[in-house]
């Protein structure tokens, strides 16, 4: 092996451990945060053409710096030894058809409760701009299988998250950061709006198609010039 090729192969590895220690690093924000509990739900990195994903059945406290796990975009496993995520095939089916970098699963409770409630989540606040509008429910499916996973790319045309049916919440984002507080704003809006529908006599104001493309546009330009809006 030439230096070229080993200083190659050093920044590569570095990249992925950085990648690795990001990625879990917002799996255990999920538990800490409440949106999953155990070993529900999932994160996943795009690392090139290589994908990142938290391993299936182990609690994220215990997940180390040396059980990376990566597959290729057809799901080969590439890196590590521990199983992948059994929703590996809806992670891979985003980054296949969409522009992620980042997926966030959960079993968040209020957006899992409006998943068994309705078929689209009404514009309940402007903040549904962030995910394209008002957020569709996958039908439901088994988890883990192929069915699901194309449900779910039904549900996010146009769309940068969606609810599950009986099932949870899955978000896409430019990166981890943006990927997660999507999914707290998705699990926000569901509470907001069972929380608005829980008071007898009254229905909840929505607001239109119209409010929420002018609402997209002024986001566009959302906080410091030079960093990531928040």
């Amino acid at each position: 092996m030439s230096v070229r090729d080993g200083q190659r192969d050093g920044r590569r590895r570095d990249k992925l451990e950085l990648a690795w220690s990001e990625l879990v690093t917002t799996a255990r924000r999920t538990v800490a945060d409440g949106l999953v509990v155990g070993t529900s739900g999932n994160v996943s990195v795009r690392v090139g053409e290589l994908v990142l994903v938290t391993p299936s059945g182990i609690p994220y406290d215990r997940i180390r710096p040396t059980d990376t796990v990566g597959v290729d975009l057809d799901g080969k496993q590439v890196v590590g030894e521990l199983r992948p995520s059994s929703e590996l095939p809806m992670h891979l089916a985003i980054y296949r058809n969409t522009d992620a970098q980042a997926v966030v699963h959960t079993h968040a409770v209020h957006a899992t409760a409006v998943s068994t409630l309705l078929y689209e989540l009404p514009a309940i606040h402007y903040i549904a701009a962030e995910l394209g509008g008002k957020i569709r429910v996958a039908d439901y499916a088994t988890y883990g299988s192929e069915e699901l996973a194309a449900n779910v790319l039904r549900a996010l045309r146009d769309r940068t998250g969606c609810l599950l049916r009986n099932h949870g919440t899955i978000v896409y984002g430019d990166d981890l950061d943006q990927a997660y507080d999507r999914t707290a704003q998705l699990e926000w809006m569901c509470q907001v709006w069972l929380a608005a529908r829980s008071v007898q006599g009254f229905s909840p104001s929505l607001l239109s198609k119209r409010e929420l493309a002018r609402v997209a546009e002024k986001l566009r330009g959302y906080g410091q010039p030079g960093a990531p809006s928040e």
